[in-house]
């Protein structure tokens, strides 16, 4: 198998394990990883989702004695590697150790929070080889980074060190080597103790608000809120802060 999942109380853990080849991604490493974001999205009992790789390396992009072979490594409806078009619902934290570059950034790019230890690399290094980092890259790392500051990187294909990419606001902990996916999990967790509903929620206004003049954004707030603020789990939200009880969650 190229992808291990694991479940973790409300966590789901993918991990990349193709080491061999720096966790680059064939047709079939992008279909398990699309499938566990399926499974992420389906699942009730689970909340949140951490994104990993095996061997100390996050993922190098395509594996390109595949894409020779003719293969491509995007799924139809989620693109490269079965995450970087459309993401899952739910929020996902990326674990990077190592280098994530070229497509592997582009799927830390896909996800909605990073942790990375002090030794991991990112970059698009596309240009370099006279291409385009075409797996969502140049569209999600000006929402992510300073404008100026992106376009730099985009446009030298330089790498980028986990120091830097913590100052310029991608990376939300920064952590040891060899502990970004222990604390990854510590963070998911903290996560998946909220009412799910209210997780799922918060990701959609999130990052949906970004599309939204000024003049609808509330509208389309309400939209969302309101079904959340109606449901099950919010009147046990309510009763279990009244009782001093930890809240049961039935996500609806």
């Amino acid at each position: 198998m190229t992808v291990h999942t694991e479940v973790r109380g409300g966590v789901l853990i993918v991990t990349i394990d193709r080491p061999e080849v720096k966790n680059a991604i064939d047709t079939a490493t992008a279909q398990a990883i699309a499938d566990a974001m399926e499974r992420l999205d389906a699942t009730p009992e689970l909340t949140t989702g951490v994104l990993t790789g095996a061997g100390g390396t996050f993922c190098t992009g395509m594996d390109l004695k595949a894409f020779l072979a003719g293969e491509r490594p995007s799924i139809e409806g989620r693109g490269f590697a079965g995450i970087a078009q459309t993401p899952p619902a739910k929020p996902v934290i990326a674990a990077v150790e190592g280098h994530a570059i070229a497509g592997g950034f582009e799927i830390v790019l896909a996800c909605d929070l990073v942790v990375a230890s002090e030794t991991a690399v990112f970059g698009l290094p596309e240009v370099k080889r006279g291409l385009l980092a075409g797996g969502g890259g140049l569209l999600r790392l000006p929402e992510r980074v300073p404008y100026a500051l992106g376009l730099e990187w985009a446009l030298t294909g330089d790498f980028v060190s986990a120091e830097q990419a913590r100052d310029a606001g991608l990376i939300s902990r920064l952590t040891p080597k060899g502990d970004a996916l222990t604390t990854a999990i510590e963070l998911a967790e903290r996560i998946a103790k909220n009412g799910p509903l209210a997780v799922r929620g918060t990701k959609e206004i999130w990052t949906a608000s970004r599309d939204w003049s000024n003049d609808e954004r509330f509208d389309k707030m309400w939209e969302i809120y309101e079904p959340i603020r109606s449901s099950d789990d919010a009147k046990e939200g309510a009763t279990a802060f009244r009782e001093k009880r930890a809240p049961v969650w039935k996500g609806r």
